[in-house]
């Protein structure tokens, strides 16, 4: 029998998307931030996560959601991509949650804008869809590198 994959959950708004547990380096409560002057409004700024600096990626923006509201709490996923970490920041952090095979299908057509081409596949669970995410494409913005700094 092959296992399931699993994926931890987290929220954007009314959305849940999963990411694949292997890709997670690791979840961190908000961080000090710095700003990046002329960066693209997806980049909240760099972090230091022990010593690396970490670029560190707005959903919200990215998926041209509402702002969060000020003072609304987030939290940092730590993904892993090729070239180095890339910090998304989510409004929260769900379970981990295996997913079956047999209930992973293609992205639904009415899902529109950058979250049809952000979103590989979707998870029918008993809590609701659950939209899995292409963190490789979703932390390139543009003509930027995977770790979404320009190049």
């Amino acid at each position: 029998m092959r296992h399931a994959d699993e994926v931890c959950t987290f929220t954007l708004g009314e959305l849940t998307f999963g990411v694949a547990v292997n890709q997670i380096r690791e979840v961190l409560r908000a961080q000090p931030m710095t700003r990046v002057p002329l960066a693209s409004p997806m980049v909240a700024g760099l972090i230091n996560l022990r010593g690396q600096i970490v670029t560190a990626l707005d959903l919200r923006a990215r998926f041209e959601l509402e702002p969060r509201k000020p003072g609304a709490p987030s939290l940092n996923v730590v993904v892993k991509t090729t070239e180095s970490a890339v910090s998304l920041i989510v409004d929260d952090v769900g379970d981990v949650i295996e997913l079956l095979p047999a209930k992973v299908e293609e992205a639904p057509s009415t899902l529109r804008g950058p979250v049809r081409e952000l979103v590989k596949s979707v998870f029918k669970h008993d809590s609701g869809l659950i939209l899995l995410l292409d963190v490789p494409r979703a932390v390139s913005i543009g003509g930027e590198t995977d770790d979404g700094v320009a190049a």
